[in-house]
């Protein structure tokens, strides 16, 4: 018996060991995969982790498998980390998604979405609805041909939507939408890219003007990010004026962390009264820079802050302390309480200006300028404790998944639909997290998790489900393709795919003028495509198709993952 351990281990599907093997192998042979480019290492490319579905495929398709409620669990266990990690990730920005100019973006994005969903069915109803059929068979057929909008717009979270709405709308019986996923997804990546090549060339696009022209615009209207300069008050009407006073002439925000006056540097506040020739160090955001110039005097570069002999430091402190979470930096009073000035924060990957209304959240790191014992001070009031960040809070985020789980499992009657309808594990979960992460500081919620933190627990729980779709898919998989109707299923997604995009595509660069740039990531962002983003990137040559994403994808994320589900709890149901 005991040299039979290893054969015992493949094949026993209900041992622990032979489970952890399974997903192990399915893992890491599908993330090894899903690496390879293709059509180059440097402009190919690759499917990712979505590679791990195909991985498990392959695997149910010879029998290395476990059993069906392990497999369920664990596939349903990863589809609520994932997708309470997304909206962790989207609920910060998904407000604010809708400013300056986002709302027509955002209908764009809206309007991709609408016509994925109208293809969809339409195609159900022109080929794969039957008449003399029976409602179940109809269903059924329409389920399938929700996985494949969902590999045809390579949307992972609405596939784990769409497969937690079959078993609640089916059951036992409920069909198996991954081989329709798993056969629309390769085009999908493809198409995705190439319909956006063409909008180009079908709107007569001159990429080097777009491009000129963000430049122009960035030119024109510069980001607020943090600009400093040393001015000289020289305006007459501003003697004897304090420094609160002089910002509310200029109605326009400023901070001063240093100030020269009678040879002595200090650390001025809003009551400091400004003499003639006073040397003001000053930081505002950019597009700001010019007017407070002409308002307040002239530049002086000659001076080297740094050198001067005065007890000033100038520190980055790390906020930590979640009382602070969600408060604007004007209620904690840093120049008036403290007798320090904070002049920028880098929140991620941005550096933004230190402006009254900035509300302050987890992880930002502020630069702080003032006496040091000052400094000191107001690093102890933010935390600044690294180990806190290193370690999530774990309790927060089991406890929003706890609540997104009651939520998801609310039936909500809709009149004319005999079942009632409800958000599930994936719907649930997803607005919770997404409420959480934009309005959590009201609550004195702190879910913060590093986002190298968030894409680990993200990435394990996609992978964990993909690993279990596939399995159970693989054994039927072959069949359906070979037998079925898996060339359909191929074609249907490429038209679902091309036809939204070129459409929306062309209505928004020939009637909204949107910037190609700037279209090329709405594009990947209405898909919630990474490679259709990189191609933009690369194409681009600027930040524009990444502001492009960042804007529509929060909403888009939540419609691909709300529309999959509501599909067939209303359609299949009735």
């Amino acid at each position: 018996m005991s040299e039979n351990w290893l054969v015992k281990l493949f094949t026993d599907t209900d041992g622990v060991g032979h489970i952890v093997l399974l997903y192990a192998i399915v893992i890491a042979v599908g993330i090894f995969l899903g690496r390879m480019k293709i059509g180059g290492k440097k402009n190919g490319i690759s499917l990712g982790v979505t590679f791990v579905l195909f991985a498990g495929i392959v695997a149910g398709h010879f029998g290395f498998t476990g059993t069906s409620n392990v497999l369920t669990f664990v596939q349903d266990f990863g589809l609520i980390l994932f997708v309470y990690c997304i909206g962790l990730q989207v609920g910060p920005g998904f407000v604010s998604s809708f400013k300056e100019g986002g709302v027509k973006m955002n209908l764009v994005a809206l309007g991709v979405i609408l016509l994925n969903v109208i293809c969809c069915i339409s195609l159900y109803f022109l080929v794969f609805y039957k008449g003399d059929a029976s409602d179940a068979e109809n269903s059924s057929n329409l389920a399938m041909m929700v996985g494949v909008l969902c590999g045809a717009i390579t949307n992972t979270p609405g596939l784990g939507a769409a497969t937690e709405a079959c078993n609640t709308v089916f059951g036992a019986d409920a069909p198996v939408i991954a081989n329709g996923y798993a056969c629309a997804y390769p085009l999908g990546v493809v198409g995705i890219i190439a319909a956006t090549i063409v909008i180009r060339y079908l709107t007569g696009t001159s990429l080097k003007k777009d491009q000129e022209a963000i430049e122009n615009e960035k030119a024109a209207n510069p980001h607020a990010t943090p600009h400093r300069m040393t001015l000289i008050a020289s305006n007459p009407y501003l003697l004897g004026k304090s420094i609160l006073q002089v910002r509310q002439f200029l109605g326009r925000d400023f901070v001063c962390s240093r100030i020269l006056q009678n040879g002595h540097v200090s650390i001025p506040n809003r009551n400091t009264i400004l003499g003639d020739g006073d040397k003001m160090f000053i930081t505002c955001a950019q597009d700001d820079a010019e007017a407070i110039v002409a308002f307040i005097g002239p530049e002086d570069n000659s001076i080297v802050w740094d050198e001067q002999d005065v007890p000033v430091v100038s520190k980055h402190i790390l906020v930590t302390q979640p009382e602070v979470n969600g408060k604007t930096m004007g209620e904690l009073h840093f120049s008036s309480v403290y007798g320090v000035n904070v002049t920028r924060v880098r929140r991620g990957d941005m550096n933004l200006f230190a402006e009254s209304n900035l509300r302050m959240q987890i992880g930002d790191r502020l630069v702080v300028v003032g006496p040091e014992d000052a400094v000191d001070r107001v690093a102890a009031k933010m935390g600044n404790s690294v180990k806190k960040l290193d370690h999530p809070n774990l309790a927060a985020i089991f406890i929003g998944v706890f609540i997104g789980i009651i939520f998801g499992a609310i039936p909500i009657a809709i009149p004319g639909v005999p079942t009632p309808v409800k958000l599930g594990l994936a719907g649930g979960p997803l607005c919770i997290a997404i409420a959480i992460g934009a309005y959590g500081y009201k609550f004195h919620i702190n879910a913060y998790t590093t986002t190298s933190a968030n894409l680990m627990l993200r990435e394990i729980g996609l992978a964990l489900f993909l690993a279990s779709v596939g399995i159970k898919a693989g054994a039927n998989f072959v069949d359906t393709v070979a037998n079925g109707d898996g060339l359909t299923y191929v074609w249907c997604g490429f038209l679902i795919t091309v036809l939204p995009i070129l459409i929306m595509g062309f209505v928004a660069k020939k009637f909204l003028k949107l910037n190609y740039c700037t279209l090329m990531g709405l594009i990947a962002g209405s898909t919630t495509d990474p490679p259709a983003l990189a191609f933009a990137n690369q194409t681009a040559g600027n930040e524009a198709p990444a502001v492009g994403y960042s804007t529509v994808y929060p909403l888009s994320m939540f419609m691909r993952i709300l529309t999959a589900q509501l599909i067939i709890l209303l359609m299949c149901s009735i």
